[in-house]
């Protein structure tokens, strides 16, 4: 029997849940349901016959089947799903499972199905796993899923992206930007700590508002505590009337601090007052000031170092440290690279009035398999760099040579030009195991499934030490 959770005769995307625990599957069904369109529809059926006998005469753009329903279809899952997927004719398949196992997995995909997902099902991550499905199949407008308009956008709040580490990234702001929690960014120089930053002003109720920036680390710190807090009349010479500093000029909106770290410790425990009360004095002035902003913070380096090396308060740090972003390095997200490339590329080619074509297939090898250790803002330079400096026309390794003028990240240095009596730096366990994990998630588009079958690990291993690297990425 058949459950609907709307008609079919107003549904702009169709889903076929397979599923004999009833209970189960509704409940999969409403989850589901909180990430689509308010038009699509969820059809729950509770064994392979009734599903096959669906398929063969409604069409469908997503199948989810529980492959412990199967078994009323043919002996092996295997096999049911092969049948499935030659019935759905076109519908992307998602296979469902209350274990974890690779064999499964490997079987699965071996037989047709798009991705494999073990239960119990989280609304949130489906959804971008579907979003990520059908942004490749081109069936996002279908199926009006959420998640599928982050996958692949280059749109979202200045980012640009569509790797699952930027996933979770879209995911984080859009979970946390209506909060007035202060927010603590961490991430590697060009990763795009401001334009996070920005974001999580532009998604929360505070967008009305200004956002004010000021650089922690770009100001003289005998200036830092009038910019930051303002300066009262009188104060100093040369103060000849009252100034706001960033606290006040954010009052109602949102307060960025970038490379908060560089703050100086005096500084700093007037920072933590003024996130403790709310109130702050003007260089000067006797009294105090009640301010309503919401303070985002970030860094480029290890915190907690800094808290060793006394150089940052750590109750300060605790204070900031309450909702967590860190920023994964371009070369952790492999399979954003290019996409990058081709939007600075269409972007300056505009600005200088020229005509590129693309990248030859040498170069896109090239730039996909270079470290950047600039990240992003590396790569944005180089393209305009390139832009600049030749007419158009498709991009060869030449072109590329001539404008790398920083002579790293492209390529890696011959081995010949290595000191033979320096050992080469050794990464932590937990950020190799991440390199080949995430090589491998890029090997297969993103794909986590297939990735964990092909290094013998279950797809729920990969989502739990990715939520341990971020949090190591920010406290370690």
């Amino acid at each position: 029997m058949a459950m609907q959770n709307r008609s079919d005769s107003d549904a702009s995307g169709r889903l076929l849940l397979i599923d004999r625990d009833g209970a189960q599957a509704q409940l999969i069904a409403d989850t589901l349901a909180q990430y689509l369109d308010q038009t699509a529809s969820i059809t729950v059926v509770s064994g392979g016959k009734p599903a096959v006998d669906m398929l063969r005469d409604q069409t469908f753009d997503i199948v989810l089947a529980d492959l412990s329903s199967l078994g009323d279809l043919a002996e092996h899952s295997d096999d049911a799903v092969l049948r499935l997927v030659r019935m759905a004719r076109g519908a992307l398949l998602v296979a469902l499972s209350d274990g974890i196992s690779v064999s499964s997995a490997v079987g699965a995909m071996r037989a047709g199905a798009h991705d494999y997902v073990a239960k119990p099902i989280n609304g949130p991550t489906m959804a971008a796993r579907i979003g990520e499905l059908a942004q490749r199949h081109g069936k996002c407008r279908s199926l009006g899923i959420e998640a599928c308009g982050n996958a692949g956008r280059s749109d979202f709040a200045g980012f640009i992206g569509a790797s699952s580490a930027m996933q979770f990234v879209y995911e984080q702001i859009g979970r946390i930007a209506a909060s007035s929690a202060p927010v603590f960014i961490t991430g590697e120089s060009g990763t795009g700590k401001d334009v996070c930053a920005e974001a999580l002003h532009a998604k929360g109720h505070r967008a009305g508002k200004r956002l004010v920036a000021i650089n922690c680390a770009a100001i003289p710190r005998d200036l830092m505590e009038s910019e930051l807090f303002g300066v009262a009349r009188g104060a100093f010479t040369g103060a000849h009337e009252d100034r706001k500093g960033a606290a006040e000029l954010a009052d109602g909106g949102t307060l960025f601090l970038d490379e908060v770290g560089e703050m100086d410790l005096s500084l700093q425990s007037k920072l933590l007052r003024f996130l403790q009360t709310g109130t702050l004095s003007r260089v000067g002035e006797a009294g105090v000031r009640q301010v309503d902003v919401r303070v985002i913070c970030a860094t480029n380096r290890n915190p907690m170092q800094m808290i060793a090396e006394k150089k940052f308060r750590e109750d300060l740090f605790y204070r900031l440290h309450v909702l967590p972003i860190h920023l994964p390095p371009l070369r952790q997200r492999p399979t954003d690279i290019m996409v990058l490339a081709r939007h600075f590329l269409t972007r300056y080619a505009a600005e200088e009035n020229k005509s590129f074509t693309a990248y030859s297939n040498e170069v896109a090898g090239m730039l996909t398999s270079a470290e950047w250790p600039g990240n992003v803002r590396q790569l944005q330079n180089l393209v305009r760099r390139l832009v600049v400096l030749f007419d158009g026309g498709e991009i060869t390794a030449q072109m590329l040579s001539a404008a790398d003028i920083e002579s790293r990240g492209i390529a890696p240095a011959p081995a010949a030009q290595l000191r033979s009596d320096r050992r080469p730096a050794i990464l932590p366990m937990w950020q190799q195991e991440q390199r080949i994990i995430e090589d491998a998630i890029a090997s297969f588009d993103g794909n986590i499934s297939l990735a964990a079958a092909a290094l013998e690990i279950s797809p729920s291993t990969i989502y739990r030490k990715r939520q341990g690297w971020t949090e190591l990425a920010t406290a370690s």
